[in-house]
């Protein structure tokens, strides 16, 4: 992986790195540039402020959010950037992540945030989002992307036998 950091990955807490860490491998395995911070909207908010005020001055183009719970940070760091923010709702113990899924997708008029399914396969796709969001300006991107897809509709079988 080379060139700048692109892509910002952050979640409220180090636990949630078991379900975003998806989306920073998605991002390995397509050659994009990114980086992964745990920015509470909770217990860090002076860290969440300085990291989206400063996001797009930084070069970053697309913010990939993980939380649970009431899963505030994708749409406090939304209200921050003009940057695409992709949320992933982290699963809860207590309501198996439906709790973060409300949360971040309820954003209100005006601040949109882009939300994934629950867990391992939103965070899978907010990777893949995010490069297809830069594989509009970088055709490089755009083939490996491609290929991607390709090798994805090749493992599919055909029938129910080998």
């Amino acid at each position: 992986m080379s060139g700048a950091v692109e892509v910002g990955i952050i979640m409220g807490s180090r636990s949630d790195w078991e379900t975003m860490r998806h989306a920073a491998e998605t991002l390995e395995a397509l050659g994009v540039a990114h980086e992964c911070k745990v920015v509470s909207a909770h217990r860090t908010p002076q860290r969440l402020y300085d990291y989206a005020t400063s996001a797009a001055g930084r070069g970053l183009k697309v913010i990939i959010a993980g939380a649970g719970g009431a899963a505030h940070l994708p749409g406090m760091a939304a209200s921050m950037t003009r940057l695409p923010v992709l949320g992933v709702p982290v699963e809860s113990k207590a309501l198996k992540g439906m709790d973060s899924l409300l949360s971040i997708v309820q954003m209100p008029g005006g601040i949109p945030v882009g939300t994934l399914a629950i867990g391992k396969p939103g965070a899978i796709n907010a990777g893949l989002l995010a490069a297809s969001i830069l594989a509009t300006h970088d055709d490089a991107l755009a083939q490996r992307l491609d290929a991607w897809r390709a090798r994805q509709t090749d493992a599919v079988a055909e029938t129910v036998e080998d």
